[in-house]
């Protein structure tokens, strides 16, 4: 059984949105790619600035609302702790943020995958596979290398993953415009 409900109409908007898609994705992954360690770095301290910033909202709103009791302090206290420990020490985020992106890549294998077999009556679905199979394969690459290689490897492989990702899309894109 497919999902994929496509119409006279809409297999034109299908092809458009994934080509775009497609480039997008390339180009950012091609970014990545070039700038691994910063890529790394910027995504651990955006995450402890993003905690930061939510202990500040929380503390703020303890103050002007209900602090009657010490320990309506405690959320904004923790989220503004844990952000300083991230921005101040970014490669143990980023190796735990490793780990996190090897289930990513573990998952989105098998989405991919799976997908790609529900698809496969339609045009382009070796294509899907083969990114499920990638993304498969980088998240075994990764969980062996973890937690040593995790700042390098995270703005590559995320790099690589969209990338192939964008190069499925257009692949699919492409192949929506032939029969079979």
């Amino acid at each position: 059984m497919s999902y994929l409900s496509t119409g006279p109409g809409m297999d034109q908007q299908i092809r458009n949105s994934f080509r775009t898609t497609g480039i997008l994705l390339v180009l950012i992954g091609l970014v990545a790619m070039l700038l691994p360690q910063a890529v790394s770095i910027v995504l651990s301290v955006f995450i402890g600035s993003l905690l930061i910033l939510s202990g500040l909202v929380v503390a703020w709103g303890t103050w002007a609302g209900y602090r009657a009791s010490a320990m309506t302090w405690l959320k904004p206290f923790v989220l503004i702790l844990i952000g300083l420990l991230i921005v101040f020490n970014p490669a143990a985020v980023a190796a735990a943020l490793g780990l996190l992106l090897v289930i990513y890549f573990l998952l989105t294998g098998f989405a991919s995958i799976t997908f790609a077999l529900d698809l496969r009556p339609h045009g382009g679905w070796p294509w899907l596979l083969l990114n499920g199979l990638l993304s498969t394969t980088l998240g075994i690459v990764f969980l062996v290398g973890w937690p040593f290689s995790s700042v390098a490897l995270i703005g590559l492989l995320v790099g690589i993953s969209l990338v192939f990702e964008g190069i499925t899309l257009l692949a699919v894109s492409r192949a929506m415009n032939t029969p079979g």
